[in-house]
């Protein structure tokens, strides 16, 4: 059984930072790409990095480039989701997936992942 279970969310002051975990079970960590999407109150879920498999490239919806990054330990089966200078923007509950190739391409969409994780709240006071 695939599974996907996010941590390391929380409240956080503007300008902070936090890394949301993403421990992956239940299918070759190492022949899919790892996606994160975000949805705040209201909002369609959004796209918000990738992190392909078999490339190791990147990718990251405009709106966190420069404060996010991406990395991933294959031996542990975790994505990771380091999120810097955090603004209240950016609250939400933050979601990882698996994406049904080992690549991430351009752009975010959701019908390209196949698995989701419950979500964790990431909450930034101003």
């Amino acid at each position: 059984e695939v599974q996907l279970v996010e941590s390391g969310g929380g409240l956080v002051q503007a300008g902070g930072s936090l890394r949301l975990s993403c421990a992956a079970s239940g299918f070759t960590f190492d022949d899919y790409a790892i996606g994160w999407f975000r949805q705040a109150p209201g909002k369609e879920r959004e796209g918000v990095s990738c992190i392909g498999s078999s490339d190791g490239v990147t990718d990251f919806t405009d709106s966190v480039k420069g404060r996010f990054t991406i990395s991933s330990d294959n031996a542990k089966n975790t994505v990771y989701l380091q999120m810097n200078s955090l603004k209240p923007e950016d609250t939400a509950v933050y979601y990882c997936a698996k994406k049904i190739w080992a690549t991430c391409g351009s752009g975010f969409f959701k019908y390209e992942y196949d698995h989701w994780g419950r979500g964790t709240q990431v909450t930034v006071s101003s």
